[in-house]
């Protein structure tokens, strides 16, 4: 049975994807990603220390991550985090999402005794928030390193590689990737997926939301999402050119 997306796209393809290097000035690294109708600004700042915890290892960095979403990035408006003074559950396990996927990038010893902080802002939501965070961040700390290298502040690159995230659904029986927020509400099956340019999984996160995944399930949806991974990775460096 051939599924029709809203979109017109084929189960395999990618929403148009965009990523605009140097988007603000301040930051050693800043991206704006744009996936479909989902917009997101990723930065890297570099702060010359590292939390407590970190302290105890010489000479070692640290790579951490805060994701948000601003009040007007859905229809129905949402409270500004901040202004609470806490975060909601989600927006706490999407930026712990975030950061363990960066630092599986990081050589961290190579860093120095130094913190790179990624903010991921969402500025329009349409599903797949905290996969464009992890593609976009993915180059802005491509962006960070370059300033520390050129700066003379480290003298070997701790990147490893590159990584990018995809989501990938299952609906009345047919794979779909990269959902947007309609696919995604209503799939009967959805996953996470992040792994790095040598095929590698990082991060997979997978839920039976209206049904169970059965073995067979989970590597059809493991072979999409490393073929759209394998795309974004593309796009990331070819936005270097």
């Amino acid at each position: 049975m051939k599924f029709n997306r809203v979109s017109n796209r084929s189960f395999n393809q990618l929403r148009d994807f965009e990523i605009i290097r140097n988007f603000t000035n301040q930051a050693a690294g800043s991206v704006f990603v744009k996936a479909g109708n989902t917009y997101v600004l990723c930065t890297a700042t570099i702060v010359e220390n590292v939390p407590d915890f970190v302290k105890k290892h010489v000479d070692c960095g640290w790579v951490t991550a805060e994701y948000s979403m601003l009040p007007s990035a859905t229809k129905i408006r949402s409270n500004r985090e901040s202004v609470y003074g806490r975060q909601t559950g989600r927006s706490q396990e999407i930026q712990r999402f975030i950061g363990r996927s960066i630092r599986s990038m990081f050589d961290l010893r190579l860093l120095g005794a130094r913190t790179i902080h990624f903010d991921c802002d969402v500025i329009q939501a349409d599903g797949g928030t905290r996969c464009a965070s992890v593609t976009g961040s993915c180059v802005a700390a491509f962006d960070a390193v370059s300033y520390l290298l050129n700066n003379s502040l480290i003298s070997k690159n701790p990147i490893c590689n590159n990584i990018a995230a995809v989501s990938v659904g299952k609906s009345k029986k047919q794979l779909l990737l990269d959902m947007d927020y309609l696919e995604d509400c209503n799939c009967d099956v959805d996953m996470n997926v992040v792994m790095d340019s040598k095929g590698r999984f990082i991060e997979i996160q997978a839920t039976g939301e209206k049904s169970l995944l059965s073995r067979d399930d989970i590597n059809s949806m493991l072979d999409l999402a490393q073929e759209g991974i394998s795309k974004l990775i593309n796009i990331q460096k070819e936005c270097f050119n």
